[in-house]
């Protein structure tokens, strides 16, 4: 009897970087993506395949660049990633500490009314002036640089008190609290007459509200100069970046400004890495992931930054793939990606493994473009 020839049948472990390849080819740019000048490709969130059963090499998926939330860091985890040459980054919660309030109901930022401002959408924020508050922050940033050997130390929540990182985004004008009122006549000279908050808070945010918006963003901005200052002193040459709301001057009438505090260019003189937030399905735009790209360049307008070879300065933005509120289908993985990585992008981070290790179907498609980019 003659031999009849087979094709084998792959098994579905197999089959899934099959089709994740196919998918990948199918690109815009296909096999002729090329990013010469992007240095990171990063995850955020997690350790891929950090199991004593599947400890899959990182370079051979592509990731050179690993992100956690520095509650989570040990050195275990520091070790085995500089151990395969993989840049290890914490990510450090500044003004969002909700747990301090319990014993210090002080530091809670004030509304308009002089009453404690509710936290919209369980987002609680912390005042910008309390002092023992920011000693608090400042020596758990001093301890996490003598603990590990970091790359680089990311803030994150660096803002005030408010609910942006969605699409319908809640963002109460404070803080107003006696302390607040006070720094800002001492170090703006600019005088409040006597009277109720409600009036103080009238004048603030009307006749008075450029000095006042100034004087906040140059609050969080000094924040952010003795976040330098400790790394220059305890472990120089470590990167500061910062996540950061991504909208322009003029997305929600300047809320970043007004509203956030978030100076990007006075920051400027200390931050090395801006990392963008552009969740592009989160903020109601899943739809066009383009706008991923848009928003990236005009920081890089904003900064004067082109993503070359030789800027001091970098954006790293973190983009979406997992699922945070709206999902992220896995056809839109590879242009996420293509998005997120286009200059002045200089490296990318990928949010957040966490959950997309369970989603294998996009996860296989996230190594094939990472080292066809390497």
């Amino acid at each position: 009897m003659k031999e009849t020839k087979r094709t084998p049948v792959l098994p579905p472990l197999l089959l899934a970087p099959l089709c994740a390849l196919t998918l990948f080819a199918g690109s815009a740019f296909g096999e002729e993506l090329k990013r010469p000048n992007l240095k990171i490709r990063g995850i955020y969130g997690g350790i891929p395949y950090f199991s004593e059963e599947d400890k899959r090499p990182l370079e051979e998926l592509g990731v050179n660049a690993i992100f956690l939330g520095s509650g989570s860091i040990t050195a275990e985890k520091v070790e085995y990633v500089k151990s395969q040459g993989v840049k290890f980054f914490a990510e450090f919660n500044t003004l969002h500490v909700a747990s301090y309030l319990k014993d210090h109901p002080d530091a809670a930022p004030v509304g308009t009314d002089g009453s404690v401002s509710p936290p919209p959408h369980d987002w609680q924020g912390i005042c910008p002036t309390h002092d023992a508050y920011r000693k608090h922050r400042m020596d758990a940033f001093r301890d996490l640089l003598v603990r590990f050997p970091l790359d680089g130390i990311w803030l994150d929540y660096h803002h005030a008190h408010a609910s942006w990182e969605r699409a319908d985004p809640e963002m109460p004008d404070t803080c107003f609290c006696d302390r607040c009122l006070s720094r800002f006549t001492e170090d703006t000279g600019v005088y409040l007459p006597e009277g109720s908050v409600e009036e103080k808070t009238g004048l603030l945010l009307g006749d008075l509200n450029q000095a006042w918006v100034q004087w906040r963003c140059d609050v969080f901005t000094s924040w952010v100069r003795e976040f330098r200052s400790i790394i220059d002193e305890t472990r120089p040459g470590t990167l500061l970046g910062t996540f950061h709301n991504p909208w322009t001057d003029s997305d929600y009438e300047g809320a970043r400004l007004k509203k956030l505090a978030i100076d990007l260019k006075a920051q400027a003189h200390y931050v090395d890495v801006f990392s963008p937030m552009p969740y592009h399905a989160r903020f109601g735009h899943v739809t066009d992931p383009q706008w991923i790209s848009r928003q990236v360049k005009w920081l890089g307008d904003y900064l004067g930054l082109t993503g070359q070879k030789g800027e001091a300065k970098k954006i790293w933005p973190i983009v979406q793939l997992s699922d945070w509120g709206e999902k992220v289908s896995p056809d839109q993985v590879v242009q996420v990606l293509e998005e997120g990585t286009a200059p002045p992008a200089s490296g990318v981070i990928i949010f957040a493994w966490g959950s997309l290790r369970k989603q294998h179907e996009k996860v296989e498609q996230i190594w094939p473009f990472y080292r066809q980019i390497r």
